[in-house]
């Protein structure tokens, strides 16, 4: 009796094992990794968009299977920087371990394509866009980018004199060529503004040629790689388009070895009836003053905004150079709390944004606090020249320190009534920082 219920349970430990095995073996794109790269990599890795290969098909990414389970596991693919303290965000990519051994077992197992019956419905992406746009407003002319230079940041004034007041409730950037094209924004210039008030429209015009004079308008629409349409319905909120506004285009440009044109995009979806809040992008905290000192590993700077008005954060991205190393925003409230919105690492070449799944009140009186950190040593493999002393400026050898923010609040206020810049923000640019001894805090000395 015994050696028969031995023989029976070693024949059910074989029949487990071996199902075991068949399973893991019977792991496949179309049926299991396909829904994985459409929730979480499609957005980036389809033809046309900013990454190296496609994603859509298992012909394109079966040559990539090894590197695909290489970045997954090292947790490099999809970019999230927002470590486990950060707020929670409903955008958020990062995939799951079960996604992370999924993928895992379809590459150790042959990187099996499986039955093409399986696989899901293609998801649909609007003629390129992201986002199925109403209107689309285009650069009346291409820009022409040499071979090798080093190009200033571009400025387009755009004719468009909207023929009514516009609320817009999503909108998104694209550039001509996704190649020479760092990041950019769409700004509204409301009529009367002085803002390349004598530029040609149509024609480019370097930073050194027509000085930003910004202080009036918004931005209405930005491009980063990997940061896709922005939505901007919190409620009933949208983003404002006053009646007789006109569109700048501004971009950032980074030559690619060999010449090509850019003739970059905006597309708008209209929004409906009347709206009580509005929707406002802000270059929150800035760190204008900043000055990192030759060789340190690890340059602090502190940049400060105080609210004005009470608004709802919605959003944040935060923005340096090839120094940037890391980046946490804070918020000192009027009643002493202190939150850290987001903290983490910062990678030059993916600049993302984060959505708030739950927004946060800012009472008037609330300090936004950025808190930075730079390698200007010379292990940093980015890093142009670690003998020179950085301050703040637009190219990349020279450095920022903002956090992009999303604001919204009630419609009676302009967005220039909002905020302020304050402490740190408004010392003067000559010794290493601001750093954190500039920060006054509610009870300490």
């Amino acid at each position: 009796m015994f050696s028969v219920l031995s023989r029976v349970s070693l024949a059910c430990a074989i029949a487990t094992l071996a199902a075991g095995t068949a399973g893991a073996a019977t792991v496949t794109f179309n049926k299991d990794v396909l829904p994985i790269f459409q929730n979480r990599c499609q957005s980036c890795h389809r033809p046309g968009e900013v990454a190296p290969m496609s994603l859509v098909a298992y012909e394109s990414a079966r040559p990539w299977a090894k590197a695909i389970k290489a970045a997954v596991v090292a947790r490099k693919m999809p970019p999230w920087f927002a470590d486990e303290g950060s707020r929670h965000f409903t955008n958020d990519q990062k995939l799951s371990d079960a996604e992370i051994r999924t993928i895992t077992a379809w590459v150790d197992g042959g990187a099996l394509e499986g039955d093409r019956k399986d696989a899901p419905p293609p998801r649909h992406f609007e003629d390129g866009w992201n986002l199925k746009p109403d209107m689309v407003v285009e650069m009346p002319n291409s820009f022409h980018l040499p071979a090798k230079a080093t190009i200033e940041y571009q400025f387009m004034l755009v004719k468009v004199n909207f023929p009514e007041d516009v609320w817009i409730s999503a909108a998104e950037m694209r550039p001509g060529d996704a190649r020479v094209v760092h990041h950019g924004e769409v700004w509204v210039r409301p009529p009367g503004s002085k803002w390349m008030a004598d530029a040609i429209p149509g024609k480019a015009y370097s930073q050194s040629q027509m000085r930003k004079e910004a202080e009036d308008s918004e931005v209405i629409g930005k491009y980063n790689p990997g940061l896709g349409a922005q939505n901007f319905v919190i409620g009933d909120s949208a983003k404002f388009i006053p009646k007789g506004s006109d569109l700048i285009f501004e971009l950032h440009y980074t030559t690619m070895g060999k010449e090509t044109d850019d003739r970059t995009k905006v597309g708008f979806v209209f929004a409906k009836g009347e709206h009580k809040t509005r929707y406002a992008m802000s270059y929150g905290p800035q760190g204008r003053n900043l000055v990192i000192a030759p060789g340190d590993p690890n340059a602090e700077v502190i940049s400060e905004l105080t609210m004005a008005q009470e608004a709802r954060l919605v959003y944040v991205q935060p923005h340096m150079h090839v120094r940037g190393k890391d980046y946490e925003l804070r918020l000192y409230y009027p009643t002493g709390e202190v939150q850290t919105v987001i903290k983490g690492p910062f990678d030059f070449n993916w600049q993302l944004g984060y959505d708030l799944a739950e927004p946060l009140v800012l009472p008037k009186g609330t300090r936004l606090v950025g808190i930075s950190h730079f390698d200007n040593s010379p292990n940093n493999p980015n890093n142009p020249d670690a003998t020179q002393k950085v301050k703040w400026g637009p190219q990349n050898w020279d450095e920022m320190s903002n956090c992009f923010m999303g604001f919204v609040f009630d419609s009676k206020y302009k967005p220039q009534e909002l905020s302020f810049y304050s402490g740190p923000s408004l010392l003067p640019a000559d010794a290493p920082g601001p750093t954190m001894s500039a920060l006054k805090v509610p009870g300490k000395k």
